[in-house]
């Protein structure tokens, strides 16, 4: 014993000093907390249905498992009471319908409200075809009435899958400490600004050219207990293209995300995808690539596992609204009729596919009235966490402003989240036109460009959502 401590022994009696020490440990144990809960699921079909999102393919997939896909969910619970979930599915994307059907479900069974819940999509092309409106027009002219009713019966299927993970989620919430990080990860590149073929020389000289987000944040759930690792919500921004083959797969995300369940035993690891729509993981076409940065990412996050991570303090807002996003002027009902009975391919797709959606009632889902209903989220996290969810696939532009506009890398920006209509330019996109710029509508089935303040409108409606700790 210290003097010190001897000096206090004599000063108070033994049972007084018993009776602070536990007094002290009871009042560490009532501080306010999180309570969490993670669960997950397979989502891999059992039939050979077809893949999404290349045009190249003319065969539905050999069944292979490259690695399983999964619908993972994440349910946090604030210290007074205020709830949130994250979905997290390796898919391409998930449409509007589906996306309402999912909430509500699970407005129904566990009473929670569309601003509680946010469905995050992986963007792997090495996974099935999702329902009938997410890249329709890609599709339609592949898919004759038996690989339809499978699609569809994976789609009901998955709804199912979805509401039980995030049942099972919500059962499993336990009080937890909640932290954050952001670590790098350097594979993604600009694939606007940098041929293909270009890549590994220009890398080698420092010479890779246009924007670029190579943060990789991290959200990190413990035991309060033990400091046992029991979820990681973490994301980065490009294209999960690495393959593009006929075996069912995760990519470079799925890959990172098993590496990290590996190395934590009983840890839930979930993925979202960031602005990453002008962004791709080249060189790619091989497996071992897909591993490699696989690999890379989950080393960006253990590193800033094993690195001193904030605390989040146990405060939960959560917000969402569908925000008007105005389109170029749509074609007529008379110019999508004459489209569709003399144009060919894709065009001639998304002019059917209108004309469908007319026919049943959905110009607005549809964007036949000049604008679509465009979804955003903004969640905060304690004082610490500005976490905002976007639709479609959003190029790096978004991010990289909305970081600057507001608090760093403390603003966590997702995208290919709760409806991926299409892909989002930025202005600038907008204006230099090519893939992203536009020509992509077509596949999604938009009836025309984005107008040119798309950019402000979206920013707009996030900005009107400002973090509750501002």
């Amino acid at each position: 014993m210290t003097p010190g401590m001897m000096r206090i022994a004599r000063l108070f009696p033994l049972s007084l000093l018993v009776s602070v020490g536990m007094l002290l440990v009871m009042a560490e144990e009532s501080k306010p907390t999180w309570k969490v809960g993670a669960a997950s699921v397979a989502i891999t079909p059992e039939d050979p249905l077809w893949m999404a999102g290349y045009a190249s393919r003319t065969t539905p997939s050999d069944r292979t498992k490259l690695t399983e896909l999964w619908a993972k969910a994440l349910a946090m619970e604030d210290a007074d009471g205020n709830r949130g979930l994250v979905i997290s599915l390796d898919l391409i994307g998930i449409d509007r319908d589906m996306s309402a059907l999912i909430c509500k479900k699970l407005g129904d069974t566990h009473g929670l409200k569309r601003e509680q819940i946010t469905i995050a999509t992986s963007h792997t092309h090495s996974g099935p075809v999702v329902g009938r409106r997410n890249l329709g027009p890609l599709h339609w002219w592949q898919l004759d009435a038996d690989h339809q009713q499978k699609v569809d019966a994976y789609a009901e299927k998955l709804v199912a899958n979805v509401v039980t993970v995030a049942g099972k989620a919500m059962t499993e919430l336990a009080p937890a400490r909640v932290q954050w990080g952001s670590g790098l990860a350097n594979f993604a590149v600009n694939r606007r600004e940098n041929p293909a073929n270009e890549v590994s020389e220009r890398r080698d000289r420092g010479a890779l050219k246009g924007p670029i987000d190579h943060d990789v944040p991290v959200l990190s759930v413990r035991d309060p207990a033990d400091g046992s690792l029991r979820a990681v919500l973490f994301g980065y921004a490009c294209h999960p293209t690495t393959l593009s083959g006929l075996q069912w797969c995760g990519d470079y995300p799925g890959y990172a995300q098993i590496a990290i369940e590996k190395e934590h035993p009983g840890c839930v690891a979930l993925f979202w995808a960031g602005c990453g729509a002008d962004q791709n993981p080249l060189p790619r076409r091989e497996l071992s690539l897909a591993e490699d940065y696989g690999t890379e990412l989950a080393e960006a996050i253990e590193e800033t596992l094993d690195a001193p991570m904030g605390d989040v303090s146990p405060s939960l807002t959560t917000q969402f609204r569908e925000v008007e996003a105005p389109l170029a002027k749509p074609p007529t009902l008379e110019q999508l009729q004459e489209t569709a009975a003399t144009a060919k391919g894709y065009e001639q797709g998304r002019a059917r596919y209108l004309l469908d959606e007319n026919a049943k009632g959905r110009r607005n889902e549809a964007g036949l009235d000049g604008a679509y209903p465009y979804p955003v989220g903004v969640w905060t996290l304690g004082e610490e966490i500005d976490f905002i969810w976007l639709g479609g696939e959003v190029v790096v532009d978004y991010a990289r402003r909305l970081k600057r506009e507001r608090r760093g890398e403390q603003t966590w920006v997702a995208a290919y989240a709760n409806d991926v209509m299409a892909y989002i330019p930025s202005l600038r996109v907008l204006n230099e036109g090519g893939y992203e710029g536009g020509e992509s509508n077509v596949y999604y089935g938009l009836p025309a460009l984005w107008d040119e303040t798309i950019e402000e409108t979206i920013i707009g409606a996030v900005n009107e959502m400002k973090p509750q700790t501002d």
